[in-house]
């Protein structure tokens, strides 16, 4: 049976009577328990359902990859043996999980006099998670060690998809600024196709990525040109077929990149040692009268094959 977030944190806070289902007080979940609260963070991202997840007991490794190649049937001949033999070729792409928390508040007279009653806990809970989700996601394709800005602290924690794309030197770059000085149009699409690999261009699995802004301002493209796709696309309110490759909306993403790649080509490692702590005790929750609470976890998004993704950059932000 899935579990609430208020059933969560009840486990989370300490011992509880009913057998096998003992919590200690440190808040770390159960294996199940761990499986049942990640899928409900990414359950919170549109991307999520998507992507690839590694769940491992390790912080630290390599996740193995595989690949067979192509053009490996050989004519037979009665009788004679070549010695040719066909081998996969192996490879390893290493993780390393950062730690993470979100910690939070809430005074007592909140219990007494919203209108939840006793599922404002619950409820308080679900929306953490999704922030959570939310805010994962966020890193898993923005976050950037050498970022200065205001949101430093929080993109400072790992080296996102996007990051990795654009310094590794490995994915398939095409300069969106050189094609209609980063107005997005239909050449910019046929640009990363012509980039990508003929090996990667599986049947269905392949998808455009890009953020609402920019299918919004390839719609607005449409529309102004003498045909019916715009307005069809317009009507239909759906992201738009393009080369025979489905799109998909991630809010995560920034105005000025498309990406290129099968979903799956996308892997976010995480280990079970998840916390979900609830506190009513101590000098500080006593004084304030107030419950504290602290959800801890930690995660690494790497990429199996940065030759198998086209990025876009450079277009307008």
């Amino acid at each position: 049976m899935t579990m609430t977030g208020a059933e969560l944190l009840r486990k989370a806070a300490g011992p509880i009577t009913v057998p096998g289902e003992f919590i200690a007080a440190s808040g770390l979940l159960l294996p199940e328990q761990a499986t049942a609260f990640l899928d409900a963070v990414y359950d919170a991202t549109p991307f999520a359902a998507l992507q690839r997840v590694e769940r491992r007991r390790s912080k630290s490794g390599t996740i193995a990859k595989i690949g067979i190649g192509s053009r490996l049937l050989r004519p037979k001949t009665t009788g004679v043996d070549d010695a040719t033999l066909a081998k996969p070729t192996t490879g390893d792409v290493a993780y390393q999980t950062v730690a993470s928390r979100l910690d939070w508040d809430i005074d007592e007279e909140v219990f007494e006099e919203n209108i939840e009653g006793a599922g404002f806990e619950d409820h308080t809970l679900r929306l953490m998670t999704d922030q959570v989700g939310r805010d994962l996601e966020d890193l898993h394709f923005n976050a950037d060690t050498t970022d200065v800005s205001a949101d430093a602290v929080f993109l400072n924690m790992n080296s996102g998809w996007l990051y990795q794309l654009a310094n590794d030197g490995l994915a398939n770059r095409v300069d969106g600024s050189a094609i209609s000085a980063g107005a997005v149009e239909k050449g910019h699409f046929f640009a990363a196709v012509e980039a990508m690999p003929n090996k990667y261009m599986q049947a269905g699995r392949v998808r455009w990525m890009a953020s609402p802004t920019t299918w919004s301002r390839y719609v607005e493209y449409l529309t102004d040109r003498a045909t019916g796709a715009g307005d069809s696309a317009l009507i239909s309110g759906q992201v738009p077929s393009i080369a025979g490759i489905s799109g998909i909306s991630i809010p995560a993403m920034p105005n000025d990149r498309i990406l290129l790649a099968d979903p799956q080509n996308f892997i976010v490692v995480n280990t079970k040692d998840i916390r979900v702590r609830r506190t009513t005790e101590g000098r500080e929750a006593i004084r304030a009268d107030k419950r504290f609470y602290a959800i801890f976890l930690d995660d690494d998004p790497i990429i199996e094959e940065q030759d198998g993704v086209v990025d876009i950059y450079g277009l307008t932000a």
